[in-house]
């Protein structure tokens, strides 16, 4: 990046500080690390989190420094203060840091011992770093310091403080110590930086448009769904609006999975503990599991998956070869817990509800069953707008059941899914889950940011913890293979990511209100009712606004409401018979007569179009 160019190097694939050059023979072979590299971004990033840290310990000499790591877009540092930052706090800062910046102080590195690391910082009165160096196992650690500010810390760091161009401070938060609602809660402030002010510019007014789409503001504004701390966090209530987007999506989903020759289940919400400890899930899950409940004394679990139960409908008869493929699909609900301070909103939730399917199939029919899939999840993806996604292969992670023969088939399986269909992928390397490998599909929202939706995971392990068989063609039980699929993931997360990407402005098929026909005045009522009437019967989702109120009044209402079409009803459109439409955004068609209109409405609605035609 010009003005800043190199802010570190790179030998045998270590990164180390541009001051440490120094250190090196003549002969040894680096390689620059520009700024404009994610690794060199994440060290400006890092850098500028120990400026403001300490610009705070400047300010608020009291405050206690715990961690302040680069992250995605930026960086944060937490400390234990006794009250929280304010906007006013957060100016301040910025300004001591820019104050810091203009000293130019170089970022100066230190080895010492652990233990005389441990007793600097506790003659500092920084017990989080006190806390942090006597579990690291290392006999030598390394602090930085610049302009009189030692954090503790590995680096690399920039070469001083100057190198800092363009940042901004974003916001205050709460954040639990470690991220354990057990311990403290301190005050992480959020900020963000990068080479060059342009640049620093538009992510800003990248995230004001966030700021406009999230979900959580545009839910409440729409009366789409709510969370209430007296049912308790990350439980959703769908509102009457919220409700009807979501019976559209299930109906589209269902009629589109019985096209595609899968049978619906439905399956309970708890079962015996025993269940999950048979599956896996007990030992490698339960952490995000609830505490067992007792019903006569035998204990039972509140489900966190669907995939038990769809194996014992599968064994409660007997099967056959030429059974197979066998394709299960269910809208089931599950609770999973989660600390309180990683919920957001309809994103990160307690209870949710899977676009869950389970296909058994034999072995030489994986491949097959993948490609459906594929093809199903991208289908289902772009009826409802994704056209960019980037795709991942997830292989064995630490912790995994099974053998490693039947891992490295399965992920052999899906990775001959993926190159036969010309589909590029990334490797995630350990993402998988316990029981195997999974492809995973994140889309890319109208902002380009990506989202986790759909998976798809070849398991060859719970088959044989459930000992589920079939009867093959040579007379002998046989074990199937079992695919897991979600295409959009969860119902709840998924409506959360089409409310941001579409900004609430959601296509004509979605709409909860999908026309909204406005009276001029009360002697127009009787004939808009009429109208309103004829759109129903066929139908058509349809308000009518005939409140004793002005008509922009009116329209104004409509448009808050994001209503993909009005029809504006006076003495002229009466006598007439012809109605004008005045699409979203102001824009005018028309006039047609109301069975024109109805034809047209329902021809957009059932081609599920993402734009407004008419």
């Amino acid at each position: 990046m010009k003005g800043i160019g190199a802010v570190a190097f790179k030998k045998d694939g270590t990164i180390y500080d541009l001051a440490r050059i120094e250190d090196l023979d003549n002969d040894e072979t680096i390689e620059a690390v520009l700024v404009d590299t994610p690794e060199g971004l994440e060290i400006y990033r890092h850098s500028t989190s120990h400026i403001m840290a300490h610009a705070v310990k400047e300010l608020f000499p009291d405050a206690k420094v715990a961690i302040g790591p680069a992250i995605e877009d930026g960086f944060y540092y937490d400390f234990d203060v006794d009250t929280p930052f304010t906007p006013e706090d957060l100016k301040r800062i910025e300004q001591k840091m820019e104050e810091i910046i203009k000293k130019n102080s170089p970022f100066v590195r230190k080895s010492m011992p652990r233990e005389e690391a441990i007793e600097f910082f506790k003659k500092q009165g920084e017990a989080y770093k006190v806390e942090l160096l006597e579990e690291l196992d290392e006999e030598e650690v390394s602090v930085y310091e610049e302009g009189g500010f030692v954090d503790l810390c590995r680096g690399p760091h920039l070469p001083s403080t100057g190198f800092v161009k363009a940042f901004k401070l974003l916001n205050a938060a709460g954040a639990y110590w470690r991220g354990d609602e057990r311990n403290k809660m301190l005050q992480r402030i959020y900020g963000t930086a990068f080479p060059d002010k342009k640049r620093l510019k538009e992510y800003l007014q990248f995230l004001e448009e966030v700021k406009k789409r999230d979900h959580r503001r545009l839910g409440k504004e729409l009366d789409l769904f709510s969370i209430n701390d007296e049912i308790g966090p990350g439980l959703i209530l769908w509102h009457p609006d919220g409700a009807l987007i979501r019976k559209t999506i299930e109906d589209f989903w269902r009629e589109e999975h019985l096209k595609a020759d899968y049978q619906l289940l439905y399956t309970p919400h708890i079962a015996k503990l025993h269940l999950w400890e048979r599956s896996g899930h007990w030992n490698f899950y339960r952490e995000n599991m609830y505490s067992p409940m007792e019903i006569e004394g035998v204990n039972y679990e509140i489900k966190p998956m669907n995939c038990p139960f769809h194996i014992a409908i599968y064994k409660s008869s007997l099967r056959s070869y030429r059974d197979f493929p066998i394709r299960y699909a269910e809208l089931g609900t599950v609770y999973r817990y989660e600390r309180s301070g990683v919920l957001h909103g309809l994103l990160r939730v307690r209870g949710f509800t899977q676009d869950d399917a389970h296909i058994f199939c034999r072995e030489d029919q994986i491949e097959d069953e993948i490609l459906r899939v594929l093809d199903f999840t991208i289908f289902i993806l772009q009826t409802f707008g994704f056209k960019e996604y980037q795709v991942y292969l997830s292989t064995r992670p630490e912790k995994y059941v099974g053998t490693l023969e039947n891992w490295e088939r399965s992920t052999n399986a899906l990775k001959l899914a993926l190159e036969h269909k010309g589909i590029e992928y990334d490797v995630d390397p350990g993402e998988g889950v316990f029981y195997g490998p999974k492809i995973d599909i994140k889309v890319k929202d109208s902002l380009g940011r990506q989202w986790q939706c759909s998976t798809i995971q070849v398991d060859f392990n719970i088959p044989e913890r459930f000992d589920i068989t079939y009867r093959g063609p040579d007379g002998k039980e046989h074990r199937p293979i079992m695919i897991h699929r979600a295409l959009m993931g969860s119902l709840e997360r998924f409506f959360g990511i089409l409310i941001e990407h579409y900004a609430g402005a959601f296509p004509l098929w979605l709409s909860p209100v999908q026309v909204g026909i406005i009276t001029v005045a009360d002697r127009h009522v009787e004939y808009a009712r009429g109208v309103l009437e004829r759109m129903k019967s066929a139908g058509i989702r349809v308000k009518g606004y005939f409140d004793n109120e002005k008509v922009n009044y009116k329209i104004r209402q409509a448009s808050l409401r994001k209503v993909p079409y009005l029809v504006i009803i006076g003495d002229k459109e009466i006598e007439s018979g012809l109605l004008p439409v005045r699409k979203r955004g102001r824009v005018q068609s028309g006039p047609y007569r109301v069975d024109d209109l109805i034809s047209r409405l329902k021809e957009e609605i059932e081609d599920k179009s993402l734009e407004l035609n008419i």
